[in-house]
C-alpha cells in the first residue's frame, strides 16, 4: 500500500520510426455518454504508420495503417472529430502525410469491438503541414506555402483560400532536431522537423489559434449573416441574394449560425432576403440616371427589377411583390413598365397565376399602349379570369381581333361556349354566301372557328387545357344543337336553311368533315351522339346534294367521308345508295369537261375509302371509260387482276403514259404474278410496241432487252416504220444511249447490227463513224458494202483501215481529196466559198491522221507509197496555176502543203523528200523561187533536228562521264576491316603469315584467310577467274550449291564483296580460252557491287536511265549510231540498242 507501481508494454521500437504526433479522442459534454468514450482512444502517427490504441479497459492496438509511398519530408498529421453518418454520430479520424487525406470512421458494434472503416479520400495538389476540423462538415488545411484552404468534406470542394504568411508561424524545428541535446535524433525525424508546427496551431469551439513570432492570431468562419452582410458592404447585392438563397435551400457550404429545423431556417433567411429586396428596390430608384435617353433608364431597370421579381416569386411572396414592391416601383414610370414586362414569362409558363386586379389592369394597358396586342392575348389565356374586368376585356379583344382571348374569357368567365361561335360566324358567313374571296384575317378566323368546334366536341378547352368534366356533355350537346340549327338567331328572309353547316362546308369542306370524323370516333357508345351523327349526315346530304354551288371536289369529300364511315365494322349510319349513284353521275358527267383531274381524283379517293361497295362495278367501269378516268379504270382492273388492260389505261392517259414502262417492268419482274398474267401483259406490250417505241425508245429497248432478249427479231418484224426501227435499234445497240443492260448477255446477231448501220447511213450519215467506233458485233465486209452503197467514203476508209487494208483506205481518202481540190480549182475567181475550203482542210487533216497512225507499222517503201501521193495531190493545184494569176485560196493551199511536209518529215528522210521535189518536171525546169518556201522549210527542220541531236548527245556524254567518275572513285576506295582476326577461324591474321596464305578483305568490313574461305566453299570460277564471296554476308542467303551461286553471280542477282588481294588461283597464261574471255572489258563482281551501291546512293534515275527506258519502247527501224563488240549486263545500254531513235517533228515553217 502507498507504493506507486507502473506497468509498461512496448508497442513498437523507435528504430522503425519515431512518433511525431499523438492525438487523443476528446468528447464534448453532450457526448460523454457515447459508447466509444469508454475506450479512451489514442491515435499516434510515426514516420512509417499510424496506430489507433485503446487505453481502457486494457491497452490494445485496434488498428495500424502504413502510409505507403510518400515524400519523406512531409509531416504526419492527425485530427479527431465526431461526425454524423447515416443518422449515427461516431468519431472520425483524419490522417495525412503528403497530399492525400484519409478519413477513418470508428464505431463500436454490438459485441463491444471497435471497427474502423475507410471513407472517401481527399486528393490535393499541395503538401500539408496542418489539418484542423472546424466543424463536422468543414476542415481547414494549411499547406507548406502557408496558405489556408477551407474544404467541404463531403463534396471535397475548396470554398476559400487565404494567405497567412504575415502571421510568421512558429515551427518546431529545433525540438524535432533536438538541437538542445546535440541532435541525437534520426535523419528522418530531423527532415520532418523542417515543417513541423504541431504546438503552434490549436482549435477550440470553431476557432483556430495560430502562434506567430510576434502575436497570436485567431481565425473562425463567418456566420451566414456576416457573409451576406460582407457582400452587401461591397455593394454586391445580387451575389448577396444568391448566397442567401443558397442558405434558404440548404445548398450552401460551411454554414455557421443557422440552427433549428428546415422550416425555421428558411423563415429566418427569408426575412433577411425581404430586407435585402427592399433595400435593392430603394437603391434601384435612387441610382436611376436623371438625365439621358429613355433607353438608358430602361436598361438600368432591366438590370435590377427582374432580380427583385425573381426572388419574390422564389420566396412565394406575391403579396409583397404586388403591394409594397409594386408601389415603390410605380413611383417611376419606366421602372413600372419594366416590372410589368418582367411578369410576362412567368405568366406564360404558368408560374404566376393569381394577379391583383389593379396590376392586371395596368399590365393590359401597358401592353396595349406599346401596341403589343399579341402579347396581351397570350397573357390573357394564361390568367385567372377572376382578376379581369370581363366586359372591358371582351370589348378590347373584339376591337383588337384577339379571338383566342375572347373565346377564353367567354368559356372560363361565363361558361358560355356558343356566343363566341355566333360572333365568328357573323364575320365569315356574309362573304362566303356572296361568293367572295375571304381576306387573310377572315381565313384566320375561320380556321380558329374550326379548331374551336373541334376542341368543344372533343372535351378540350380552347386554346389550352381541358373543359371541366361535368360540363363536357353539356358543351357537346350545345355545339351540336347550334350547328344543326335551321336558321340563325337574326335570320333574314333570304337565308337558306342550315346556315352554319353551309358556311363551314363552303369555308373548308375537307377540314370540317375531318372535325366531324374525329368527333364520331369519340361518340361510339353514346346513344344520343349516334342520333346526332345520323342527323348531321342527313343535313350534310341535304345541303350539298340539293345545291349546285359546291364543286366536284367538295361533293367528293363528303361522299369519301361517308364511305369511310359506312366501311367501319360498327357503323350505325344509313345513307341511301341512290345518292352514291347520283354522285357517280355527277362526277362522270360528260357534259362537264372542266376540272377533269379533280373529279377523277375525288372519285378515286371515294373508291379507296371503301365506297366501291356502293357501286355496281360494270357500270362504274363503263362510266369511267366514257369520262376518260383512266386511274379509276386501273383501280378496277387491278382488283380483277386484268393487268393487260391497265396498259391501255396508261397509254391513253397523256399525263401518265411514260409510267407504262415501269408498270410493265414491275409486273414482269416482281414475284406474285402468275405466268398467265405475265404472258398476257407481254402480249399486250407487243401489240403496242410501236406506241411504246415512239413514246420512249430507250425505255422500250431496255424493257425488251431485260425481259425478252430472245425475241428481239420478233420485235423488229413488228416495227414496220423504219424511223421507229432506227430509234429502237439505236437505243438497243448504241452504248452511248445509256440503257442499263449487259450487251454481252444480249447475244444480238450481226445481221441486226448491220441493219442498224444501214438505217444509220440513211437517217444520220454524219454519225456513222463515231457510232462504229463504239459499236461491236458487225462484220467488216458486209459493213463496207453498206457504206459503199450509200457512198460514205470516210466511213469506208475507216472500215478498210480497221480491216488492215491501209493502202485501200488511203486511196479512198486521196481520191476524195483530189475531187475536193478540183472543185476548189474550177470555181469562179470572184467567188469565195468558205465551206468548200473548210471541207478541203478537214479532208486533208483526216488523210494526214490516217498516214500518221499507220506509218509506224510500215517499211520505208510503204511509207513513201502513202506520203508522196498525198504530197503530189496537194502540190498539183500549184503546178497548174500561173504566176501572173494565182488561184483562189493559194495561201491556204500552201499552208496545207507545208503541214503535209511537216507531218511526213517524221517518217520520210528529208533528202528523199527534197529529191522527189527536185525531180518533179515542173520544178526541175522552173525557177528556184517557186520552191524556195519548201526548201527553206526543210532546211529549218534539218537545223532543228541537228541542234536537238547535239544537245541530246552532250547530255548523254555528261551523264556517262559523271557515272564513270563515281564508279572509279567507288572501286578504288580503300577498305577498312572491322577487326584484326579472321571471321571464320577467329585467329589474328598476323599469326598465320608464316603460311603461304593471303588475307582477303571485303567492302562490308569482314576479314578472312583465303584458306578458310576455300574450306567454306566461298569461291566460284567465272570465265577462268576466281571470285570470292563474304561468308557471313552471304551465309543467310546461300543456296547450297556452288553451281547455283555461280549462275546467280553471272546474272547479277547476288552482290559479291570487293576483293582487295588478288585471288590465290590465277588463270594459266597459255590458255587461249582464258585470253579470249579476258580480252573484252568485263566488270568484275566488286565493280558490279560498287556500281549498285552508287545507284542506291543517288536517289532517282539519271537522264541516261530515262532515255534507256524510253528507247526500249521504240520498235521502228533506225540506223546504229555506234558499234562495238562489248557484251554483258554492264554494257547493255542505249548505245548498243538497235531500236534506239529520236522521232522528231520539226516546228511549222512560217513565211515572213
Amino acid at each position: 500500500m502507498g507504493v506507486r507501481t507502473c506497468e509498461s508494454r512496448c508497442l513498437f521500437s523507435g528504430s522503425k520510426g519515431e512518433v511525431c504526433c499523438i492525438e487523443p479522442l476528446h468528447s464534448k459534454p453532450d457526448l460523454k455518454d457515447h459508447p466509444i468514450t469508454q475506450f479512451s482512444l489514442l491515435a499516434m502517427a510515426s514516420l512509417t504508420k499510424i496506430l489507433v490504441i485503446g487505453l481502457k479497459p486494457s491497452l490494445k492496438v485496434w488498428m495500424t495503417f502504413p502510409y505507403g509511398r510518400m515524400d519523406p519530408s512531409s509531416v504526419p498529421l492527425l485530427a479527431w472529430h465526431f461526425v454524423a453518418v447515416h443518422n449515427y454520430v461516431n468519431p472520425m479520424l483524419a490522417f495525412c502525410r503528403g497530399d492525400v487525406v484519409h478519413f477513418l470512421l470508428v464505431k463500436r458494434d454490438e459485441s463491444g469491438a471497435i471497427h474502423v472503416t475507410k471513407q472517401k479520400h481527399l486528393h490535393l495538389y499541395y503538401d500539408l503541414i496542418n489539418f484542423t476540423w472546424i466543424n463536422s462538415r468543414t476542415v481547414v488545411l494549411l499547406d507548406s506555402a502557408e496558405k489556408l484552404h477551407v474544404i467541404d468534406r463531403q463534396t471535397q470542394e475548396e470554398l476559400e483560400t487565404v494567405e497567412i504568411s504575415e502571421v510568421q508561424l512558429v515551427y518546431n524545428s529545433s525540438h524535432f532536431k533536438s538541437l538542445a541535446t546535440g541532435g541525437n535524433v534520426s535523419q528522418a525525424l530531423a527532415l520532418v522537423g523542417e515543417k513541423a508546427c504541431y504546438q503552434s496551431i490549436s482549435s477550440y469551439g470553431g476557432q483556430i489559434f495560430y502562434l506567430g513570432t510576434k502575436s497570436v492570431y485567431v481565425m473562425m468562419l463567418r456566420s451566414w449573416r456576416e457573409r451576406v452582410d460582407h457582400l452587401l458592404k461591397q455593394d454586391c447585392v445580387t451575389e448577396a441574394l444568391a448566397l442567401a438563397w443558397s442558405f434558404h435551400e440548404g445548398k450552401a457550404k460551411a454554414v455557421v449560425g443557422l440552427s433549428g429545423d428546415a422550416s425555421k431556417r428558411k423563415a429566418i433567411v427569408a426575412d433577411r432576403m425581404v430586407e435585402i429586396l427592399f433595400h435593392y428596390a430603394d437603391r434601384a430608384l435612387k441610382k436611376c440616371p436623371d438625365q439621358g435617353k429613355i433607353q438608358v433608364m430602361e436598361q438600368h431597370f432591366q438590370d435590377m427589377v427582374p432580380v427583385i421579381v425573381d426572388y419574390c416569386l422564389l420566396l412565394q411572396r406575391k403579396d409583397l411583390l404586388f403591394s409594397q414592391v409594386y408601389d415603390k416601383l410605380s413611383e417611376n414610370s419606366v421602372a413600372k413598365g419594366v416590372f410589368l414586362e418582367c411578369l410576362e414569362p412567368y405568366i406564360l409558363s404558368d408560374k404566376l397565376v393569381g394577379i391583383t386586379p389593379q396590376v392586371m389592369k395596368d399590365l393590359i394597358v401597358h401592353f396595349q399602349d406599346k401596341k403589343l396586342m399579341e402579347n396581351v392575348e397570350a397573357l390573357i389565356v394564361h390568367m385567372d379570369i377572376t382578376s379581369l374586368d370581363i366586359q372591358q376585356v371582351v370589348l378590347m379583344c373584339w376591337e383588337n381581333r384577339l379571338y383566342d382571348a375572347m373565346i377564353y374569357v367567354y368559356n372560363r368567365g361565363m361558361n358560355e361556349f356558343i356566343s363566341p361561335m355566333e360572333k365568328l360566324f357573323k364575320v365569315i358567313a356574309p362573304p362566303l354566301n356572296a361568293g367572295k374571296t375571304l381576306t387573310d384575317e377572315q381565313v384566320v378566323m375561320g380556321n380558329k372557328l374550326l379548331v374551336y368546334i373541334s376542341c368543344c366536341l372533343a372535351g378540350r378547352a380552347y386554346p389550352l387545357g381541358d373543359i371541366p368534366e361535368d360540363l363536357v356533355p353539356l358543351v357537346k350537346n350545345q355545339v351540336f344543337e347550334f350547328l344543326i340549327r335551321l336558321h340563325s338567331a337574326e335570320a333574314s328572309p333570304e337565308e337558306e336553311i342550315y346556315p352554319y353547316v353551309r358556311t363551314l362546308l363552303h369555308f373548308d369542306t375537307r377540314e370540317f368533315l375531318n372535325v366531324l370524323a374525329l368527333t364520331f370516333e369519340d361518340f361510339k357508345n353514346d346513344k344520343q351522339a349516334v342520333e346526332y351523327q345520323q342527323r348531321i349526315v342527313d343535313i350534310l346530304l341535304k345541303v350539298m346534294v340539293e345545291n349546285s354551288d359546291f364543286t366536284p371536289s367538295q361533293v367528293g369529300c363528303l361522299f369519301t367521308f361517308l364511305a369511310r364511315q359506312l366501311a367501319k365494322p360498327d357503323n350505325t349510319l344509313f345513307v341511301n345508295r341512290t345518292l352514291f349513284d347520283q354522285v357517280l353521275e355527277f362526277l362522270c358527267s360528260p357534259d362537264d369537261d372542266s376540272r377533269h383531274s379533280e373529279r377523277q381524283q375525288v372519285l378515286l379517293e371515294l373508291l379507296q375509302a371503301g365506297g366501291i361497295v356502293q357501286f355496281e362495278e360494270s357500270r362504274l367501269i363503263r362510266m369511267a371509260e366514257k369520262a376518260e378516268f383512266y386511274q379509276i379504270c386501273e383501280f378496277m382492273y387491278e382488283r380483277e387482276h386484268q393487268y393487260d388492260k391497265i396498259i391501255d389505261c396508261y397509254l391513253r392517259d397523256p399525263l401518265r403514259e411514260e409510267e407504262v414502262f415501269n408498270y410493265i417492268h414491275n409486273i414482269l419482274s416482281i414475284p406474285g404474278h402468275s405466268a398467265e398474267e405475265k404472258r398476257s401483259v407481254w402480249q399486250k406490250a407487243m401489240d403496242h410496241i410501236e406506241e411504246l417505241v415512239s413514246l420512249k425508245p430507250c425505255k422500250a429497248a431496255e424493257l425488251v432487252a431485260t425481259h425478252f432478249s430472245e425475241q428481239i427479231e420478233t420485235v423488229i418484224e413488228k416495227l414496220q416504220n423504219q424511223v421507229l426501227l432506227f430509234k429502237f435499234l439505236r437505243s438497243l445497240l448504241d452504248p452511248r444511249e445509256g440503257i442499263h443492260v449487259n450487251q454481252e448477255l444480249l447475244q444480238i446477231s450481226p445481221c441486226i447490227t448491220e441493219r442498224f448501220i444501214e438505217l444509220l447511213c440513211q437517217f444520220n450519215p454524219t454519225q456513222v463513224t463515231e457510232t462504229l467506233q463504239v459499236l461491236e458485233g458487225y462484220r467488216l465486209e458486209e459493213t463496207i458494202q453498206i457504206t459503199q452503197k450509200y457512198q460514205l467514203h470516210e466511213v469506208t476508209a475507216y472500215l478498210l483501215e480497221k480491216k488492215g487494208d491501209i493502202h485501200g483506205a488511203f486511196l479512198i481518202m486521196l481520191k476524195r481529196l483530189q475531187s475536193k481540190l478540183e472543185e476548189i480549182m474550177h470555181q469562179g475567181e470572184n467567188t469565195k466559198q468558205d465551206p468548200l475550203l473548210k471541207d478541203v482542210e478537214d479532208t486533208t487533216l483526216e488523210t494526214i491522221a490516217l498516214c500518221q497512225r499507220n506509218s509506224h507499222n510500215l517499211n520505208q517503201q510503204q511509207r513513201e507509197a502513202l506520203w508522196f501521193p498525198l504530197l503530189e495531190a496537194m502540190m498539183a493545184p500549184q503546178k497548174l496555176s500561173s504566176s501572173a494569176a494565182p488561184p483562189l485560196h493559194s495561201e491556204a493551199l500552201k499552208s496545207l502543203t507545208m503541214q503535209v511536209l511537216n507531218s511526213m518529215a517524221a517518217f520520210i528522210a528529208l533528202p528523199s523528200i527534197l529529191q522527189r521535189i527536185l525531180q518533179d518536171p515542173v520544178y526541175g525546169k522552173g525557177k528556184l523561187g517557186e520552191i524556195q518556201g519548201l526548201i527553206l522549210g526543210m532546211l529549218d527542220t534539218f537545223n532543228y533536228e541537228q541542234t536537238l541531236l547535239e544537245t541530246t548527245t552532250s547530255l548523254l556524254n555528261q551523264d556517262l562521264h559523271w557515272s564513270l567518275c563515281n564508279l572509279r572513285a567507288s572501286v578504288s576506295r580503300g577498305l577498312n576491316p572491322k577487326q584484326d582476326y579472321c571471321s571464320i577461324c577467329l585467329q589474328q591474321y598476323k599469326r598465320r603469315q608464316e603460311m603461304a596464305d593471303e588475307i582477303i578483305v571485303f567492302s562490308c568490313g569482314h576479314l578472312y584467310h583465303s584458306f578458310c574461305l576455300q574450306n567454306k566453299e566461298c569461291t566460284t570460277e567465272i570465265e577462268g577467274q576466281t571470285r570470292w564471296t563474304c561468308y557471313k554476308c552471304s551465309s543467310s542467303n546461300k543456296v547450297g550449291k556452288l553451281s547455283e551461286n555461280s549462275s546467280e553471280i553471272k546474272k547479277g542477282r547476288i552482290t559479291p564483296s570487293q576483293v582487295k588481294v588478288s585471288p590465290s588461283c590465277h588463270p594459266s597464261k597459255g590458255d587461249p580460252a582464258v585470253k579470249k574471255a579476258t580480252s573484252e572489258p568485263v566488270l568484275d563482281p566488286q565493280q558490279i557491287q560498287a556500281f549498285d551501291q552508287l545507284c542506291h546512293l543517288y536517289r532517282g534515275s539519271s537522264r541516261l536511265a530515262l532515255l534507256t527506258e524510253l528507247s526500249q519502247n521504240r520498235s521502228s527501224e533506225s540506223y546504229r549510231p555506234f558499234s562495238g563488240s562489248q557484251s554483258g549486263p554492264a554494257f547493255n545500254s542505249i548505245f548498243q540498242n538497235e531500236n534506239f531513235q529520236l522521232q522528231l517533228i520539226p516546228p511549222p515553217v512560217t513565211e515572213d
